[in-house]
């Protein structure tokens, strides 16, 4: 209920603002960049939301301009990066927080603890499930291509389909949910193969609505390998470098459909285009050799849902931790990945293009 208040207190406020703004295009090689997804893009969603799952204290931000805003590792996630790649001059604004022209930019729509499913995450507390976050979006569209400046300024439909849509998403779909079976029975109902399937399908219909909100440049982010997270290892007991092969097992099952499920809505959608971000592959190699040295713990103290415990210091060496907590990567490894989504350094990085080629297109 907290969260379809806001969503619905937030939508008058948006309207109001944008009927009296013009959309200018300016530097960043697309007109704006919407983003969709869990904690590894909020970047302040679920702040005032009644969750576990939520990054606005210290020692979250402790490497960010304005300090914690939310987003869950010590500085920018990977989407701020992507989006500065791009050209934006300002980071995307979270859609809980925002107002006049920066709607116009884009907008950020993403909340820790949500999945594909929507009771996803819901032991953690409210949330924004990518349910919600489509009719949070379709607010701001109608908002946009109601809005009669916009529309003198031939800025509605045509426009929007040059944007940006970037969406990761269905983590928490297995972490929040398949496997935790005391709080869900989807691993009852499922077996791994059985649940990706349910899932994709779901997705295919989500992005489907997206498309028809005039979605046209999508970049969908695969799901890491989350068997390998200080908190799997820790959970499972498991000590070394080795990780949760059931997790990751089931993750390779989710990307792999993903995969065919772009394949699939490139030729049944022939005017969008669809590419995939391989998270898996982007850290392939070794990470010594990119200066990484701690690999399954987390830089900063945690409590027992895995999140940095509040005020307490971190390590020094930042850029030597893949995790910053016990599921999020720190700004270094960030800045690593989002520079091979935007410009792909390996054949098997993004699929069938990276996002310097998308947004061309």
């Amino acid at each position: 209920m907290a969260c379809e208040n806001l969503v619905f207190w937030v939508a008058i406020v948006l309207l109001g603002l944008v009927h009296n703004q013009s959309f200018v295009v300016g530097e960043p090689q697309v007109p704006c960049l919407f983003i969709f997804g869990d904690s590894l893009s909020d970047s302040g969603n679920n702040n005032n939301l009644l969750t576990s799952a939520k990054a606005n204290y210290q020692p979250y931000g402790i490497d960010f301009p304005n300090g914690p805003t939310g987003r869950f590792t010590n500085g920018r996630t990977g989407v701020d990066i992507i989006a500065e790649l791009l050209g934006f001059n300002n980071f995307i604004p979270p859609f809980a927080t925002v107002a006049g022209p920066d709607i116009l930019k884009g907008v950020n729509y993403a909340s820790g603890g949500s999945g594909i499913r929507d009771e996803t995450g819901q032991h953690l507390g409210a949330h924004i499930s990518f349910d919600l976050q489509l009719i949070n979006h379709k607010i701001v569209i109608s908002g946009i291509a109601n809005a009669k400046r916009l529309r003198k300024s031939y800025i509605a439909q045509e426009q929007l389909n040059k944007c940006l849509y970037y969406v990761g998403i269905g983590s928490n779909d297995y972490i929040n949910n398949y496997f935790l079976p005391e709080f869900y029975p989807t691993s009852r109902l499922f077996n791994p193969q059985q649940y990706a399937v349910v899932l994709i399908e779901q997705y295919n219909l989500q992005l489907r609505v997206l498309y028809q909100l005039g979605a046209r440049k999508f970049a969908l982010v695969g799901l890491g390998l989350i068997g390998c997270t200080p908190n799997a290892l820790f959970s499972h007991k498991i000590n070394g470098t080795s990780c949760v092969q059931e997790m990751n097992t089931a993750v390779v099952i989710f990307n792999d459909k993903l995969i065919s499920l772009i394949d699939r809505l490139n030729q049944e959608l022939s005017d969008a285009k669809f590419i995939y971000v391989n998270t898996t592959g982007l850290l392939s190699g070794n990470p010594a050799s990119a200066g990484f040295k701690v690999f399954s713990v987390g830089c900063c103290p945690v409590g027992k849902n895995g999140q940095c415990n509040p005020s307490q210091a971190p390590c020094q060496n930042r850029n030597e931790y893949l995790f910053w907590d016990s599921f999020h990567p720190t700004e270094a490894v960030n800045q690593i990945t989002a520079a091979r989504s935007y410009k792909a350094s390996s054949p098997f990085d993004t699929y069938p293009m990276d996002i310097s080629h998308l947004v061309q297109q």
